[in-house]
């Protein structure tokens, strides 16, 4: 290094997000033997990058000895595998993790949250059931209760094709509610219940009208067990007297056979779903799941802040936002706990964490591998690093819920799920327990869509969003570029209403969101 005025300042070029940090954030590709101003321990010196740095990768800011913790957002992203010299590109190779002792007090963070009395708060178009909740999409699922009857229901739904719908105007579709389970477990095991919950779950989210239950006869999953364990939580046509049509394949004699009693079935139910009609229902009626996907270093600097932007000011409304992916706040749960409302909140969010630590050394995983490729190739480099971008979706006002997978979620304001961080399982129990629309960011470019609850998807940076514009129904990219964070909340609110309403997001458009629905089975999956 040597003194000189001549050069760029890095700073001009790369990100610092909290003054604390021990790295910057490339804002554009920093290629090797380029020479910067920065300002060090001994002043004002010039460095010479000794390798290239990508777009969105770390440089250090200060040479850091092995062991050593290294903190971006103010935070520990993980410990120093070896020396790290100041300007030096920082990642896999030269930074790992280890477990840390992070301090949990339970609500210090807890700031009272001004809730709009309902006659001031704004309004969206939805289809209001008669349980006081609210659908922003209007569809009749055909659910299947094992593998065996995944096929029929796929049958039955596909029949229906807009132009057989045509005289239904009000009805948003048919869909299959298929999987890959429901047989080889034990009667009241975990994921018997697991999966008793979240096919239940689905059957009342808001955005179902009605639906059709199809079984083979033969399965654990049965469908008359279905229907009695989660009676109080089934509901057809929000209770207008008609009874759950119930196939089993053995007992109508075959698929051929019960793929047109199942037609036959739905379109008894079709006019009952088609009288129900949008009308102004008030955004308190809206839970929102927050959901990160192909995430990347901008994710935290770019679109979660946005979407928690918008949370806060949904739970300014009165609405109801859940956050999840409990292998994805690993790091940062601390942090939430400081925001739950009471002890009983903190400590049910810090003892998930803890049992998903319990799990991951039973499995033979750690919980470090939830990283994807494209996450390191973003310039993700840790889970805790990806965690501490991943909880920006939540906001800032309190924690008042903590809850199980796929269960019903009943506190208003921001909650918590405990799923796994595999996109399409986390969303099936988020709208299994009560989400009518999501939230869905992403730095590489998911084309992520989910069927009943439509998927709003922000990408995190402008080339992203130029390269994927059929996908991508927001670019929260232009941040990077000085647009105001606050004003790019305000687009994607004013977006969320549109869609409740009615709106297509990019996902509907290409008929996306049949294939993600994907309950969650215990096994060794992050």
């Amino acid at each position: 290094m040597e003194k000189e005025a001549g050069f760029q300042a890095l700073e001009e070029v790369s990100l610092r997000l909290h003054p604390n940090d021990d790295v910057a954030i490339a804002r554009r590709e920093l290629h090797q033997g380029e020479a910067f101003r920065i300002r060090g321990v001994r002043g004002e010196e010039v460095l010479t990058l000794g390798a290239t740095i990508p777009t969105g990768h770390k440089l250090a800011l200060r040479s850091l000895a092995e062991g050593e913790a290294v903190r971006r957002y103010g935070q520990v992203i993980g410990f120093a595998s070896c020396p790290i010299q100041l300007g030096e590109y920082v990642h896999t190779h030269n930074l790992g993790v280890k477990d840390f002792e992070r301090q949990a007090v339970f609500g210090v963070d807890a700031k009272a949250v001004n809730i709009l009395p309902e006659g001031e708060r704004r309004t969206f178009q939805g289809y209001p059931r008669p349980n006081g909740r609210a659908g922003t999409r209007n569809y009749l699922a055909v659910i299947s209760t094992v593998n065996c009857s995944a096929h029929v229901c796929l049958e039955i739904a596909h029949y229906f094709t807009p132009e057989k719908l045509a005289n239904y105007p009000n009805v948003d579709g048919v869909i299959p509610l298929a999987h890959p389970y429901g047989c080889s477990m034990r009667i009241d095991s975990p994921n018997y219940l697991l999966l008793q919950r979240t096919l239940a779950g689905m059957a009342q989210n808001p955005n179902i009208g009605a639906y059709v239950v199809v079984g083979l006869g033969c399965e654990t999953n049965q469908a008359d067990a279905l229907i009695s364990n989660c009676g109080s939580r089934l509901w057809d046509l929000g209770g207008a007297g008609k009874d759950v049509p119930v196939l089993e394949i053995q007992k109508l004699g075959g698929i051929r056979k019960t793929v047109q009693a199942g037609i036959e079935a739905v379109e008894s139910l079709l006019p009952e779903v088609n009288r129900v009609m949008r009308t102004p229902v008030p955004v308190s009626e809206l839970t929102l799941a927050l959901q990160c996907g192909g995430s990347d270093a901008w994710s935290g600097v770019t679109a979660n802040p946005v979407v928690g932007l918008a949370a806060d000011e949904l739970v300014h409304q009165g609405g109801t936002v859940i956050l999840g992916e409990t292998t994805e706040i690993y790091g940062a749960e601390h942090l939430l706990a400081r925001r739950a409302d009471n002890q009983e909140i903190g400590k049910k969010l810090i003892d998930m964490v803890a049992w998903w630590q319990d799990y991951a050394y039973r499995t033979g995983v750690e919980v470090d591998n939830n990283r994807s490729v494209g996450n390191a190739a973003g310039g993700l480099t840790t889970i805790y690093e990806k965690s501490l971008g991943a909880i920006a979706k939540g906001g800032s006002t309190p924690l008042n819920g903590v809850y199980d997978y796929a269960e019903q979620v009943t506190a208003r304001g921001l909650t918590f799920m405990n799923t796994p961080g595999y996109d399409p399982a986390a969303v099936t129990g988020q709208v299994a327990g009560g989400c009518n629309l999501v939230l869905f960011t992403t730095g590489r470019g998911s084309v992520f869509g989910f069927k009943p609850a439509p998927s709003i998807k922000i990408s995190t940076n402008s080339r992203l969003y130029q390269r994927m514009q059929d996908d991508m129904d927001l670019d929260a990219g232009v941040i990077l570029e000085g647009a105001p964070m606050q004003a790019v909340a305000a687009e994607l609110f004013e977006l969320i209403v549109a869609v409740a309403s009615g709106s297509p997001t990019k996902s509907e458009a290409q008929s996306v969101g049949e294939a993600e629905f994907i309950p969650w089975q215990i096994s060794g999956v992050l």
